[in-house]
């Protein structure tokens, strides 16, 4: 089970990554037809080449239409995809300036409780999360510019959520199987990256 949790996190994580890329890339493209069309439109293009300037912008060259709602549907997306594999790996960040001096059954009763209260936070933002996507699909509401459905950006985070959630509740019952004697502890989650 826990292979299928680390290569689902792992996957998420992927998905995340090439969504970030894809942002970057949209977010870099936007910039540069920004700057031209601001270039092309200025006095100086205007007086020294007036034909190739209006050509140019008759191409269209300019910012992505939409760039905005697509980068936040996306960072929306790429951030609970992120949490799977953060959440199996231990890769949150700790402050650990009192747990390092407390002892190992502490500091073990620390992560059982801390993982239960992620797991159940995490469901409860799945639940959440859903509870908006049938309101969003329930009204019909669309994005400004591009008009998207907004349900659709939902629909992909809720994914992320939903893996999150199942992981961090993995990790929760193993905590607490460990407590009871019956199954590995997950004190070093770092060394399972």
């Amino acid at each position: 089970m826990h292979r299928f949790m680390l290569k689902l996190a792992r996957i998420m994580a992927y998905l995340g990554g090439a969504v970030l890329c894809l942002l970057v890339l949209l977010t870099c493209l936007s910039i540069i037809g920004r700057s031209l069309n601001r270039l092309l439109h200025g006095a100086w293009a205007q007086a020294q080449m007036p034909e190739l300037a209006t050509w140019l912008l008759g191409l269209g060259i300019g910012p992505i239409n939409g760039d905005f709602e697509l980068v936040e549907a996306g960072v929306a997306f790429a951030v609970f995809a992120f949490l799977p594999l953060c959440q199996i790996s231990g890769g949150h960040a700790a402050v650990d300036v009192f747990t390092a001096r407390m002892s190992a059954r502490a500091n073990r009763v620390l992560a059982r409780v801390s993982d239960t209260l992620f797991a159940a936070v995490l469901v409860l933002i799945a639940v959440q999360l859903a509870r908006g996507l049938l309101s969003k699909y329930g009204s019909g509401q669309t994005s400004f510019l591009l008009e998207f459905p907004l349900w659709w950006a939902y629909a992909a985070s809720l994914i992320g959520a939903v893996a999150a959630a199942l992981v961090a509740v993995y990790l929760a019952v193993m905590q607490w199987g460990a407590a009871l004697g019956g199954t590995r502890s997950f004190e070093n989650r770092g060394a399972d990256r």
